[in-house]
């Protein structure tokens, strides 16, 4: 398969087979010249003077209304964030939670999530539930079977003081994708109508999103992973029950309606839309980046197309290393979005393999917990490095054999 020009826009995908994109994507040059030229610009205004506002404001509103467009919802339901951790826990920290309420965890979502969660429920004397969704093994032959069982656990788990239903969309270790949309009506349903905050780290710009956003109450995802986009630039969407309930967590001047009159009783000082958990000064050129990532990506196709592409691409991996010896699929048929993860069966750590792979310019990692490698693939990535990465896999395990 012969290189597309958005690959070769990337100078990290020249010299490796790259699949890291859970972690983080490639930058591509297009979108770090938007960024050192967006700098430039905001230098020549002068960066604090009242030629630069008007740009400031322009950048802003334009990055808002695109990811509403991705969204498909309203831009004031978006607030600007540096990652998908602090997407998930400035809101949360300001829901009205009660002594007693119950939290409910899935068992499958990331360790700075559930910190949060767990050092919230010290904090208020709440309740923590799992759901046990890591078992889930199915893969996208039976994925509408996956699907029933979640919504059955969803029922199985919930108690009648449960506030908080925490579930990535994506789940980051099995790549199994959760019903988002289903959860939300089943809990729209329950008595204690739980709020609903979804880990969309791995999601954005996978998968089809349109629709899930205007079910969860918090859908927090970043630039830095599948989109392509720069570190230190994410989002949040949030329910319009959010913005009225929640209360602002970090606050700084971005969060306030006005900076005048501080000092004055106000009882409502904060923005009513999503700047309400937005909290000072930020990186205005990584906007331009960002967005440079996403005209570029959405040139590869659009959602559902590029995501076709993700899904045949896995298929062809997963289908590849379920013919090597020794290594353990984690999911019983071909993934329903990028995400492979797998186990070699024989070796003392499976950092080894990374290690292995990595002299040869493969990129893989390992997950912490469980110690599972894990190997994802996207749009910029060909049949090509799919083999390299298999070519690498079964030397690996010979090698070891052969000791």
């Amino acid at each position: 398969m012969t290189k597309t020009l958005f690959k070769d826009n990337m100078p990290a995908l020249q010299n490796k087979c790259y699949f890291n994109y859970g972690g983080q994507g490639p930058l591509p040059t297009q979108s770090l010249n938007a960024i050192t030229s967006s700098w430039q610009t905001i230098q020549k205004l002068g960066p604090f003077t009242n030629n630069v506002w008007p740009y400031i404001t322009k950048e802003i509103i334009t990055t808002k209304n695109l990811l509403a467009e991705i969204c498909a919802i309203h831009p004031k339901r978006i607030a600007f964030t540096e990652n998908v951790t602090s997407g998930c826990i400035l809101p949360l920290l300001g829901l009205p939670f009660s002594e007693g309420d119950n939290l409910l965890i899935s068992d499958c979502e990331h360790p700075g999530i559930v910190a949060a969660c767990k050092e919230l429920a010290r904090k208020k004397n709440l309740t923590i539930s799992i759901l046990p969704i890591s078992k889930l093994r199915n893969g996208n032959d039976k994925l509408g079977e996956t699907y029933k069982t979640v919504l059955k656990l969803i029922d199985e788990y919930l108690k009648k003081n449960t506030k908080l239903v925490v579930l990535s969309h994506i789940l980051w270790n099995t790549g199994q994708i959760m019903p988002i949309e289903l959860i939300s009506k089943r809990l729209k349903e329950h008595s204690s109508k739980p709020y609903l905050l979804v880990d969309a780290a791995q999601s954005f710009c996978q998968i089809p999103i349109k629709g899930v956003c205007e079910n969860a109450d918090i859908y927090a995802f970043t630039g830095h992973k599948w989109a392509y986009g720069p570190e230190g630039l994410g989002a949040v969407t949030l329910s319009s029950r959010v913005l009225e309930e929640s209360s602002p967590t970090l606050i700084g001047w971005k969060s306030l309606q006005a900076e005048e009159g501080i000092y004055v009783n106000n009882k409502t000082p904060f923005h009513s839309d999503g700047r309400r958990f937005e909290v000072a000064t930020s990186c205005i050129p990584l906007l331009a980046g960002l967005r440079s990532s996403l005209i570029m990506l959405n040139n590869e196709g659009n959602e559902n197309e590029r995501f076709s592409k993700i899904k045949s691409l896995s298929s062809d991996l997963w289908k590849k290393l379920d013919q090597i010896k020794n290594i353990k699929l984690i999911l019983n048929s071909s993934p329903p979005s990028g995400i492979i993860s797998f186990t070699i069966n024989g070796i003392k750590s499976q950092e080894e393999v990374v290690n292995y792979l990595g002299q040869s310019n493969l990129w893989i990692r390992v997950l912490e917990d469980p110690k599972w490698l894990r190997a994802c693939v996207h749009v910029t990535t060909d049949f090509n490095e799919i083999n390299n990465l298999v070519d690498g896999l079964n030397k690996f395990i010979l090698s070891k054999e052969t000791i």
